[in-house]
């Protein structure tokens, strides 16, 4: 996930690392609470892409008449609360119980998050009518995705399985746990689902100065592209070399960086084969895009932040290795040229 930087305060918010790629992962190991005072008062930590659908001097994809997803869910305005079988409070003391007795609680407790629910409490605003052309927006472009995708699963004979999206406000649980808008977006493996706050990309434009509706399909279909990671078997061996290498070691990181590489590589390819079969592009997109890349390589994220980089916690790429893996899908629009795990590192 690529797209924020976290407080130390904020962590435990943060869905399990194992399961989530995309945007909210980008350089939290260099946030310093120096930083997240400066800008605490932003509802998102370090939002990338700007605001309206249609401000002026501007590019504009051609979407209108395109069909929208029918996989997306709007839960903006609903809070999650406990249901039953959840731990809570009572769950709590049973566990201190336990472990004051010299006994092991982890059965116990697995057996009741087993019996967890969700539930969600809507907070009695309509929010049909907000952001009503964003939200038309991000459908468009998720049945892009789908679209694209089927298309190019069924010349390698496999089923493409499309992702949902959540759109959110302020927090929303996951099948990774819990997350905040600090977070950015990020994909869930755990479900298959892509989380997004819509106030993300109204921020952008203020916060590093990417601009464009382009942008903020990138932003999607990066997410996406780790759908396509995970439908394709890579999500998963990738985690799993991560969890050998320990989390937030070099090592570690350098595997983060190829998936994130091969998800903005992903997302290349959809941006072609999308114009090839709509026409969505206009002269500037592309543009945008690599304009938004370049706004969020680790080493142009360090440096605004500290002045300086430490590219041993780089765990997305700089902003060369991603717009050079952006670009290579924008261009080709092969799947099969996107293999960032075999090259050198230093290659990349």
């Amino acid at each position: 996930m690529f797209f924020s930087i976290f407080a130390a305060t904020l962590i435990p918010l943060v869905p399990d690392a194992s399961q989530t790629s995309g945007f909210c992962f980008c350089i939290k190991r260099i946030a310093k609470l120096r930083f997240f005072i400066k800008i605490w008062n932003f509802p998102l930590l370090f939002p990338y892409f700007c605001g309206n659908i249609n401000p002026k001097n501007r590019t504009i994809m051609r979407l209108e008449g395109r069909r929208e997803s029918t996989n997306v869910e709007d839960r903006r305005g609903k809070k999650t609360v406990a249901a039953a079988g959840g731990i809570g409070i009572g769950g709590i003391i049973i566990y201190l119980i336990i472990s004051l007795m010299g006994g092991d609680p982890s059965a116990v407790m697995e057996q009741m998050q087993q019996g967890a629910s969700t539930e969600y409490v809507d907070d009695g605003k309509d929010y049909s009518q907000v952001d009503a052309e964003l939200m038309t927006f991000c459908k468009r472009i998720l049945a892009g995705t789908e679209d694209v995708w089927t298309r190019e699963f069924q010349k390698m004979g496999r089923t493409y399985h499309a992702p949902k999206m959540v759109i959110y406000s302020d927090a929303v649980s996951s099948g990774c746990g819990n997350a905040t808008s600090a977070g950015g977006p990020f994909y869930c493996s755990a479900d298959n689902t892509v989380y997004l706050d819509l106030e993300f990309f109204k921020s952008m434009k203020r916060q590093i100065g990417a601009d464009g509706d382009f942008a903020y399909a990138y932003v999607i279909a990066h997410e996406v592209g780790h759908h396509v990671q995970n439908e394709l078997g890579i999500l998963g061996q990738a985690h799993q070399q991560m969890a050998q290498y320990g989390r937030n070691t070099p090592k570690s990181n350098e595997v983060s960086v190829r998936l994130e590489l091969q998800a903005d590589f992903f997302a290349g390819v959809w941006a072609y084969n999308d114009n090839k079969m709509f026409g969505s592009l206009e002269d500037g997109d592309i543009e945008e895009a690599l304009n938004a890349a370049a706004k969020i390589g680790d080493d142009y994220l360090q440096k605004q932040a500290y002045g300086r980089t430490a590219p041993e916690t780089f765990n997305h790429g700089t902003s060369a290795q991603r717009s050079r893996w952006l670009k290579k899908g924008l261009t080709t629009g092969d799947v099969s040229l996107g293999d960032t795990f075999s090259p050198a590192y230093s290659a990349l």
